[in-house]
């Protein structure tokens, strides 16, 4: 997930709320700046930066800068309601974040009941907008879109083949999972396995043992790139040759140095 431009496209909505002079512009970046997941909320919160000095460079909005307050939510739901009602506290007036769905859905009720417009530039599953809340925007496809395509692909280039669905069991890596079981369904592909794992886990040699002695031919993935690293790893391990596809969610520098 690149999303430092998509951060800054977020900004624009900021424009038009400029009906009002602040002293300064409060923006929350709401993002997992810590833990696991720490590099996307780095590239968001690089991305929110760059925008806000671009558009402070240039003048502001009305002739009044933007001023960056971070959250840092660690991909927790909790903490992200609790970052969502910091800001809230921050007089924040609009918030770029979160990075995880399963933290930007509750989060987004905070900030409707406070007047807060919210821009994710990474929660793609299709609930946070589907709500019928006035703020929520994204800047990012959405995993009925992403597993359309993904279940597609999977029918045509591995019809012959068995397939095993694993998922994160979180709300962004189980729903894209199941978007994608739902697609290559429709086009007459079962799934061989369909499990889920736990975030956090290391060791998944049991799932690739159940995987190989079914004789998988390609696994797609719901979740990021820490564990999918760990399942490519393993699966390496013990000879299973099966590609193993995925969403945007495992596009990160890490994925190749934790699968080896």
């Amino acid at each position: 997930m690149k999303y430092p431009l998509l951060s800054g496209i977020a900004f624009s909505a900021i424009v038009a709320m400029g009906g009002s002079a602040w002293a300064d512009v409060v923006v929350g970046v709401g993002a997992p700046l810590t833990g696991p997941n720490a590099a996307f909320g780095a590239q968001i919160q690089k991305g929110a930066e760059q925008a806000a000095a671009d558009i402070n460079a240039a003048g502001g909005i009305n002739g009044e800068k933007i001023k960056i307050v971070l959250g840092d939510d660690v991909s927790d739901p909790k903490q992200g309601v609790s970052v969502a009602n910091k800001f809230v506290a921050d007089g924040v007036k609009f918030v770029v974040g979160h990075f995880n769905s399963s933290v930007s859905i509750p989060a987004a009720e905070v900030y409707a009941e406070n007047g807060i417009l919210q821009v994710t530039p990474s929660s793609t599953n299709p609930k946070y907008t589907e709500r019928g809340l006035w703020n929520t925007f994204r800047t990012c496809g959405r995993d009925d879109q992403q597993g359309e395509v993904a279940g597609k692909y999977i029918a045509e280039k591995f019809k012959s083949a068995k397939v095993a669905v694993v998922h994160d069991k979180t709300t962004y890596g189980q729903g894209l999972a199941d978007e994608t079981k739902k697609a290559m369904n429709k086009l007459g592909v079962k799934e061989a396995i369909y499990e889920g794992i736990t975030v956090g886990d290391k060791d998944f040699s049991a799932l690739v043992s159940k995987m190989k002695a079914a004789g998988v031919g390609v696994v797609y993935y719901g979740g990021l790139h820490t564990e999918a690293g760990l399942l490519m790893r393993q699966m390496a391990d013990q000879g299973l040759k099966a590609p193993l596809m995925s969403g945007d969610g495992i596009t990160s520098n890490e994925l190749a140095s934790i699968a080896g």
